[in-house]
């Protein structure tokens, strides 16, 4: 394995003290933050969050096989690898910016509204297929998980892809300066956490900080368009890089062209400034092809040979609950799975995606998309159209959506309750052969019990 932290290193990174007697030779070949996933030989950092505390679990720690463990308050085990520090979340970021100080490859930052994890993981696989690649393993974008991704950064990788989010001001920056990128790629700009920002020219002004973390000579792309552009173009052009505007207009600096889709996926012709070639994504929809196109963009910005990255975007597949595609209810129900998180925008995109790939009767399941704040009434009621236009019956869950639910014609109103462990067995028994059924809803709204009923051989199963 990998070695990332030796003693050293770790003394260098966060200024932290040892005992006298622990070894010269400690090999951290991996970092965590959780004894439950911890392997023998990673560093554990003991955390303090409002509902948890790493130190309950040092012990843990040292007995599962710590290389390591980084402590900030007083411990009374003594054991030669314990690293002391004056605060352990510091000493995480100082251990992130030392891991990228050292990292010699090509380093990529995803950030937007809807469709970064999409975007980071296309580019993922297209990397992958050029060189040793490290990237946020899960949606590890906010102040622990960036620093987590670059702490497990190895040094000899060729590429790096960093997830970037927020849901407050002045949250992009410190990240982005954090993570360096060579190239920063923005997916969208939406009203996710619009009662939080205010505003969707707040939120666009908050991503466009992204750019401000670019060296000279960088490159940020953006879709043409995009809310707010005028904030990317100012704040790239004072970082001295250059902005690519990714769309589908002859006039943009990479552009895409759908020429076959399907239900499984689209076939491209992408045009990008150091290559022109197809290739293919296999997960329908068009807001899928224009982050595939996003994805080819950065790989080329990072000298990637793009013969190579097309063919390994080829291989991405859509996580649980972001659009895969099963069959359920012994294969009679087609599952449209987005029920990982929603916003007024991928609640439209996602049923765009279920007007193209459904065969029978439409079946959408929507829960409540939170953090709207005041705007929540009007955000809910304005999916009307796109539901009318791709759904044949809906059932909705959560007080905001009863005022969409509420403003269904009664033919298209298939059910209402306050949260999605009420709704699954409506959902379940209402379903028939033929069907395709399509989930979302913010995290929050537990959309996921749902899924896990029309999984389960019976809605009992589903529920426990």
């Amino acid at each position: 394995m990998t070695l990332l932290w030796s003693r050293a290193d770790l003394l260098a990174a966060t200024s932290g003290h040892f005992p006298s007697t622990t070894p010269s030779d400690i090999a951290g070949t991996g970092v965590s933050i959780d004894t439950r996933t911890l392997r023998p030989g990673d560093v554990f950092i003991a955390l303090q969050g409002e509902r948890s505390n790493g130190h309950a679990h040092v012990r843990a720690a040292l007995d599962a096989g710590a290389a390591a463990v980084i402590v900030h308050e007083r411990c009374d085990i003594a054991d030669p690898r314990i690293l002391s520090v004056a605060d352990t979340l510091v000493a995480l970021q100082d251990m992130a910016r030392f891991a990228r100080a050292r990292f010699a490859g090509r380093m990529v930052a995803v950030t937007g509204s809807v469709g970064k994890t999409s975007v980071k993981d296309m580019l993922r696989h297209a990397l992958e297929a050029c060189g040793p690649t490290h990237y946020a393993v899960a949606s590890y974008n906010n102040h622990w998980g960036v620093p987590l991704t670059l702490a497990r950064l190895p040094a000899g990788a060729a590429y790096c892809v960093c997830e970037i989010g927020m849901n407050h001001a002045g949250e992009i920056l410190p990240l982005a300066r954090m993570v360096r990128p060579d190239v920063a790629v923005v997916s969208t700009v939406a009203s996710s956490h619009l009662g939080l920002m205010g505003s969707v020219d707040a939120i666009a002004r908050e991503k466009a900080e992204i750019m401000r973390a670019l060296p000279p000579g960088g490159t940020g792309i953006i879709p043409a368009g995009i809310t707010g552009e005028d904030y990317f173009v100012l704040n790239a052009a004072g970082s001295g890089a250059r902005l690519w505007r990714a769309g589908y207009d002859a006039t943009c600096t990479v552009t895409v062209e759908v020429t076959r889709h399907d239900a499984q996926g689209s076939d491209l012709d992408i045009r990008l400034p150091g290559w022109h070639g197809q290739a293919r994504i296999n997960a329908p929809g068009r807001h899928m092809a224009a982050n595939a196109m996003l994805a080819l963009a950065a790989a080329d910005a990072c000298g990637a040979d793009m013969t190579r990255a097309a063919d390994g975007l080829a291989t991405f597949r859509p996580g649980t609950g972001r659009g895969a595609i099963t069959h359920v209810m012994h294969d009679s129900v087609a599952l449209l799975d987005e029920s990982y998180n929603a916003s007024p925008a991928s609640v439209r995109a996602a049923l765009d995606l279920l007007g193209l790939v459904a065969a029978g009767r439409r079946v959408v399941v929507l829960g409540d998309m939170l953090e709207l704040g005041t705007f929540a009434g009007h955000e809910h009621a304005s999916l009307l159209p796109a539901v009318r236009e791709n759904a044949d019956t809906v059932f909705c869950c959560g007080p905001n959506m009863k005022i969409l639910f509420d403003t269904l014609p009664s033919s298209l109103q298939g059910g209402w309750t306050p949260d999605s462990e009420l709704m699954a067995p409506i959902v379940r028994a209402s379903v028939r052969a033929g069907d395709t059924v399509m989930v979302k809803g913010s995290h929050g709204s537990r959309m996921d019990r749902i899924v896990a009923a029309l999984r389960a051989d019976t809605v009992q199963a589903g529920l426990a």
